[in-house]
């Protein structure tokens, strides 16, 4: 029996979006783990934001430097996801850049 390392918030994750309809961000891709930790112990699933190197800078999208790369973490585009969508562990984001995007959080869910 194989035992999965734990998933912790603020790492980042390649995660198999697909299936997706509409306008849903498709195909594998970067995605941070922002469910908090006592969620990610307990349950097989993780809220995840993905990342994205082509996106514009609207009030819900944190720029961010991930793998050498400029781009936004998307938290307007939140998804739950099975474990079984985690390809792989890829790092994770700095902790004010996690403390900048738990903040929009609480600010998109307060009103």
């Amino acid at each position: 029996m194989v035992i999965a390392p734990p998933v912790q918030r603020g790492e980042v994750y390649r995660v198999e979006q697909s299936p997706t309809r509409g306008r849903e961000i498709r195909k594998t891709r970067p995605c941070v783990v922002v469910s908090p930790d006592e969620l990610n112990a307990s349950m097989g699933t993780f809220i995840v934001a993905p990342l994205t190197t082509g996106s514009h800078p609207y009030p819900f999208r944190i720029a961010c430097r991930f793998a050498g790369k400029d781009g936004h973490l998307v938290l307007d585009q939140l998804r739950t996801v099975d474990r079984e969508r985690l390809v792989k562990r890829l790092g994770a984001i700095t902790a004010p850049t996690l403390a900048k995007a738990l903040g929009v959080l609480q600010e998109m869910f307060a009103s």
